[in-house]
């Protein structure tokens, strides 16, 4: 009975999940955030829990896999197909004048397929995560929860800065970011994780580095310092790898 309490936690991630995917196709973007941050903490949670209980199994970990797949994957391609829509402009990013329009429906248009390659690229990761026996401390490629933030960061300035809306729906921002992120998802790129092997400096250097700069980004631009915050924890991974992944890759 105890595996129920981490199993249950799982299962509150992938309501919310499906809560914020409504919420996104509703063009309502500050409760789907705040419905993400919930499931982010109790894909936290349920891991957490299991390892304390004792209790982790092959079925939670497989029902793990199952709601990240929703909230870490079907979600942001939700957000960057909803967000290729919103643009009446073509190219607002350069019109002085972009108002934009929340009341449009959401509807099916080829042009914003392409953003459904993160639930697909998503998908790939998760299984191959759950089949590699390297990512202990470390991560290969980008975490599903990682781009999340990235998606929601971006999702967030249109919903609240309108001085930045413009340019992040722009097509081709969005397009790069697609193809970017769904190469990074299944790459073979090392990626620290936030273990810390204690509080000393050594061997924590980068995610100190990452955390305080993460915290000036936070500070000077709020909620529109998402996307900022993964683009620079990206940068980190690239130019220093973590040093017990290199044995691995």
């Amino acid at each position: 009975m105890k595996s129920w309490i981490p199993n249950s936690l799982t299962l509150l991630n992938l309501f919310c999940g499906c809560a914020a995917l409504i919420n996104i196709l509703d063009l309502q973007f500050v409760p789907a955030f705040w419905f993400l941050f919930a499931a982010g903490l109790f894909d936290f949670a349920d891991g957490l829990v299991a390892r304390s209980l004792n209790v982790s199994s092959e079925h939670g970990k497989e029902l793990d896999s199952l709601a990240d797949m929703v909230s870490f994957g079907v979600v942001p391609a939700s957000i960057y197909y909803v967000l290729l829509l919103l643009p009446d402009n073509p190219s607002p990013a350069l019109d002085a004048n972009f108002v934009l329009d929340l009341s449009a429906p959401i509807r099916w248009e080829w042009y914003a397929a392409p953003a459904l390659l993160i639930a697909l690229f998503s998908a790939l990761r998760l299984a191959k995560f759950n089949l590699d026996t390297r990512q202990h401390s470390t991560f290969i490629g980008l975490a599903t929860p990682a781009h999340t933030v990235y998606a929601v960061g971006l999702m967030l300035v249109v919903a609240l800065d309108e001085n930045w809306a413009p340019y992040v729906l722009n097509p081709w921002i969005l397009y790069v970011s697609v193809v970017l992120m769904s190469y990074l998802l299944v790459s073979e790129h090392p990626m620290f994780s936030f273990k810390l092997k204690g509080f000393g400096w050594a061997g924590n250097e980068t995610v100190y580095i990452f955390a305080v700069l993460a915290i000036c980004l936070l500070i000077l631009l709020w909620t529109s310092a998402f996307p900022l915050i993964i683009g620079v924890y990206i940068i980190l991974n690239l130019a220093y790898p973590p040093t017990d992944a290199k044995q691995h890759v």
